[in-house]
């Protein structure tokens, strides 16, 4: 087949994944109501662009969530007044009103497409990487089966920070590679434009230091050459004094968070006091002393902290107050498809046959390695999402093996039409659920909320689904313990339940409720009420007798739904108690 015709194929075959790829996250997007941490990430990017304020969520910096909110910007909205709330109860409150009383799906949309984007770009990086790395066969295996990921696909859409880390930190690796190969002005400004931008983006973009140090060591004994290995720390040098910059360039050059004398709330120094309970203040007290980083990037780093000591993990049907090293190990054989793992165990066994690929190979590795042991390390353990960016090298690698083997024997098509029609296919089932995704070993997405929660199976995304099962059945009476309560509004998307309490709903955002001792199902119950994850040593769950019983449905794999008459009088002491 002629050379030009070869590439046109292979292009039309790009064109089509993307296109597959942009039409599910565009299903997502549409069929999933606000997840729990959208409504204040979209209001915050806003507040940001239009008042050059950082106070409402400075847990994680602001480029996502500024890019999120531009297309908002020519919309004439109504928008909420701040009324002095602690930080991020202002922003999630703030973020529920700014939502839902203007048009929650109108706005959601918008910002969603702007990840979305971040996305393709993404996909369309793993293409040309493969490519480059290896062969046109490895980028278009690589794409077709990121391409249906079920992982990707529940984050791909989100107006959170994950998928734009994963772009930001396969796209600097790639940059960096692509400049070790030919070192040039314009490729090292781009290495660094990325490492900015993914500074700017979520703290795991640090992790991109300790992964371009190893890399620059890989290269260097492999070049047996220490004026290279010379040549490429200065080139780090180079390539973090400029992503400074842009980090200060996303905060507005401006120390200070809030603009006009306004503090933040809790103050940085109030904030570092309580952050000294669980680490020495002493490193971030001498970052704000001297200015080194901006406030709201610093009170981030320690809410980090605090935020990690504070959550609990869920494994196995067990809550741990702390991390477990076993949590994203176990994470990944659960959440990941059976091909994909298929891909990954086929790399290990011909890893000895095909040494001519190591080098390339350790590329790869080098990130993941890093990125899971610093995750394995933390305590913050709540989601695979949270590992997101070491699946793109993955891909990668595993379709290097496969194209290798393809070039020796041509049946190895076959095999690779198969595994990717399997992939499609499973992540298809869970459909608007992509979230509880858990492949077939595991029992699926219904039996995810057996061996993990949080935003493994629930993230508040299922209001649409629910609102149509209750609709399918004519339900006008109901009653709901929900993940996201208060943070979202229910009625917008014709949820008609009544309100059971939960720890978030009833004792942080104090939404009224009453609730007698004894209620009538439908009953629906979110993953994480069920399992009592949020709530205080030694409170019993008021939903404990709910996990002794099958329920009649399970809404896209973390709202169960129960039928029957229900003695609840731990939920409604808990209601009384805390209205005292």
């Amino acid at each position: 087949m002629p050379t030009n015709r070869k590439q046109m194929i292979c292009m039309a075959a790009v064109v089509v994944l993307l296109s597959t790829l942009f039409v599910q996250l565009l299903a997502v997007n549409l069929h999933t109501s606000m997840s729990w941490d959208e409504g204040h990430h979209l209001f915050d990017g806003y507040t940001v662009l239009k008042h050059h304020d950082y106070d409402l969520n400075p847990e994680v910096p602001p480029f996502v969530k500024v890019l999120a909110a531009v297309p908002l910007l020519h919309m004439n909205l109504d928008e909420p007044v701040q009324q002095g709330r602690p930080s991020q109860t202002e922003a999630f409150l703030d973020g529920k009103d700014f939502l839902f009383k203007n048009d929650a799906d109108k706005l959601l949309l918008r910002g969603r497409l702007m990840i979305s984007l971040l996305t393709l770009l993404l996909a369309s990086l793993v293409f040309f990487a493969g490519k480059e790395l290896f062969d046109t066969t490895t980028g278009l295996l690589a794409l077709a089966f990121l391409v249906f990921d079920p992982n990707l696909l529940a984050h791909g859409a989100l107006v959170t920070t994950d998928a734009a880390i994963t772009f930001c930190i396969f796209a600097a690796v790639f940059a960096w590679y692509r400049y070790s190969s030919s070192p040039s002005v314009g490729k090292l400004l781009l290495v660094a434009l990325l490492t900015g931008l993914a500074l700017a983006t979520k703290f795991t973009g640090l992790f991109l230091m300790p992964i371009f140090f190893l890399l620059a060591v890989v290269e260097a004994v492999h070049s047996h050459s220490l004026k290279v290995f010379s040549k490429r720390c200065a080139a780090l040098a180079a390539v973090f004094c400029t992503a400074y910059g842009i980090l200060w360039m996303s905060y507005g050059f401006r120390y200070a968070a809030r603009p006009r004398g306004l503090a933040l709330n809790p103050t940085l120094a109030d904030y570092l006091r309580e952050y000294s309970h669980v680490a020495s203040p002493a490193p971030l007290l001498t970052l704000a002393r001297w200015h080194l980083l901006p406030e709201a990037y610093i009170w981030g780093l320690a809410n980090t902290k605090l935020t990690e000591q504070r959550d609990v993990s869920y494994l196995f049907g067990a809550v741990h107050t702390h991390g477990t090293w076993l949590y994203f190990p176990a994470a990944i054989l659960i959440k990941s498809t059976l091909p994909f793992l298929l891909l990954l165990v086929c790399a290990a066994v011909m890893s000895f046959r095909l040494r001519t690929l190591w080098q390339r190979w350790l590329m790869l590795l080098i990130p993941v390695v890093v990125f899971l042991g610093f995750a394995m390390h933390s305590d913050m353990n709540i989601g695979v999402r949270h590992i997101l960016p070491i699946f793109p090298f993955l891909y990668i690698l595993g379709a290097s093996v496969l194209s290798s083997l393809i070039c020796r024997d041509k049946r190895w098509v076959f095999a690779a039409l198969v595994l990717i029609i399997w992939q499609a296919i499973s992540s298809a089932r869970s459909f608007p659920g992509y979230m509880a995704y858990a492949n077939e070993l595991w029992g699926g997405p219904k039996n995810v909320h057996r061996y993990l929660s949080d935003s493994n199976s629930d993230w508040g995304q299922q209001l649409k689904s629910t609102s149509a099962y209750l609709k399918g059945r004519n339900v006008t009476d109901c009653w709901m313990a929900y993940t996201a309560a208060g943070v979202v509004d229910e009625r917008y998307y014709g949820v008609p339940c009544r309100r059971l309490p939960t720890v978030v709903s009833l004792w942080w955002l104090h939404v009224p409720m009453e609730v007698p001792k004894e209620i009538d199902g439908p009953v629906l119950i979110s993953d994480d009420e069920l399992e009592g994850l949020a709530l205080p040593p030694g409170v019993p769950n008021p939903y404990a007798q709910f996990r002794s019983l099958k329920p009649s449905a399970i809404i896209d794999g973390g709202l169960f739904v129960y039928d029957g008459h229900f003695n609840v009088h731990l939920a409604s002491e808990m209601v009384k108690a805390a209205s005292h």
